[in-house]
């Protein structure tokens, strides 16, 4: 899985970092996931804790998008069979599937190709009836990959909106209740479009928390935000939507457009989501590797953000305090973390993603002999072909030029020529970052 593994298993600490990240992802791979969650005994299909009978449908079909959208639905392929109808997935690789059809679609912003992909797909979605059994595929990637813009808006007119929403500094939660409202299949209304039919939700989160209105801002799932919630959000963060936008809220708001689904919606009557695979999946993977290797596991968050340089110092100080008092755990030792960090750009656009500057971040501030090493779980961290990094403080051969990198955001191109960075290529799955500190036993 990492290609330049050999390059970077420079000691036996840094063998256990990458064993971790292997078995992360691989625990995250949508194959997996749906196959740990999935099965069929004769007529009998079981999907988490729910039961479908086959017999019951005349048609069985799989829809949905995302990163690992690919992998679940090969994986749905195997287990159904024949019984399989059809269906169609967006996806950002092309996949070879035998029934159901996919098209591949842009990442990381919405596009032309992307809302003709998704228009086909609800075709398939708006055919089914109360004898269809509906399959909702939904990963991480599926809030670009699935465009559907409500009403007369165009996607020039999403982006715009998303765009003034991310620079005006408006939380996720805040933004989720503008795109639902905007869109013609988000918050909850892949429910309503598929009703009477029978829906099964099949969720792998990219969401720190794994808020199931907010994976691919909740198509399947109850929305309880409003049109008038749409436009508080501009107004509270002094933001001018484009005119078309405009004047879409403000008919929502009038009543003049209906609602998204609320709980108590009857399209729900029918709609059971399931959560197969999160973050939490790659970390227990992780862990259990190292504690085979003889090392101690510490899991410590699953919903690690903030500011990806700034929060590698305190993991860093944990790893510190372990080795010199044996607290929180007793060396030899991997703590672990998972969750989505961010960065700030103030240079001129370098190279790398959150993952990398935590890694430079942490190598920078620690002063022992432990591993660091994070990575993004889809393979592509920000602005790089790499998932991310690895290092310790030893293999930093200019504090000065280091950094230097990181003030630029550009922790990428000098990890990259000191040998640091991890390289997988696209996963085919997207469970949010991955943090390995692997701490020595100090007696050898």
């Amino acid at each position: 899985m990492i290609c330049n593994r050999a390059e970077l298993a420079a000691s036996d600490a840094h063998e256990i970092a990458l064993d971790c990240i292997e078995a992360a992802v691989d625990a995250a791979a949508p194959a997996a996931a749906t196959k740990s969650a999935v099965s069929r005994d004769s007529q009998t299909l079981t999907v988490g804790g729910t039961t479908y009978d086959l017999d019951e449908y005349s048609e069985v079909i799989v829809v949905g998008g995302g990163k690992a959208a690919g992998g679940v639905t090969r994986a749905l392929e195997s287990i159904l069979g024949d019984t399989l109808s059809g269906g169609h997935v967006v996806v950002t690789q092309a996949i070879d599937t035998e029934t159901v059809r996919s098209s591949v679609g842009d990442h990381p912003l919405p596009s032309d190709r992307n809302v003709a992909a998704t228009t086909k797909m609800l075709e398939k979605v708006d055919e089914a009836d109360e004898d269809t059994l509906v399959l909702f595929v939904l990963t991480g990637g599926a809030s670009a990959l699935l465009s559907a813009p409500a009403g007369d808006l165009t996607l020039d007119d999403l982006q715009t909106t998303t765009d003034r929403l991310l620079s005006g500094g408006v939380p996720i939660a805040e933004i989720n209740a503008v795109r639902k409202h905007l869109s013609d299949l988000k918050g909850g209304q892949i429910a309503r479009r598929a009703a009477p039919a029978t829906v099964a939700g099949i969720l792998i989160s990219d969401v720190v928390g794994n808020d199931l209105s907010t994976i691919g801002s909740g198509p399947s799932v109850p929305d309880e935000t409003t049109y008038e919630d749409a436009v508080d959000v501009f107004e509270r963060y002094d933001l001018t939507p484009p005119p078309a936008v405009h004047n879409h809220l403000e008919a929502g708001q009038d009543g003049r457009i209906t609602e998204t689904p609320f709980p108590d919606d009857p399209a729900f009557d029918h709609v059971t989501n399931h959560l197969i695979g999160d973050n939490a999946t790659a970390l227990d993977a992780a862990a259990t590797v190292a504690r085979e290797a003889g090392y101690e596991p510490l899991v410590l968050t699953s919903r690690l953000r903030g500011e990806a340089r700034e929060v590698a110092k305190p993991l860093v100080a944990i790893v510190e305090e372990a080795t010199s008092t044996g607290t929180p755990v007793e060396p030899p030792a991997v703590l672990l973390a998972g969750g989505e960090s961010t960065v700030t750009v103030t240079g001129d656009g370098g190279q790398g993603g959150p993952n990398q500057e935590f890694v430079l971040s942490g190598a920078l501030a620690h002063d022992g002999d432990a591993v660091i090493a994070a990575v993004d779980t889809d393979g592509e961290d920000g602005s790089s072909d790499a998932a991310g990094a690895i290092a310790d403080a030893s293999i930093i051969d200019d504090r000065k030029r280091a950094r230097d990198a990181l003030l630029a955001n550009d922790a990428g191109s000098y990890l990259s020529e000191i040998g640091a960075t991890v390289e997988t290529g696209p996963t085919g799955t997207n469970v949010n970052d991955v943090v390995i500190l692997v701490i020595p036993d100090p007696n050898e």
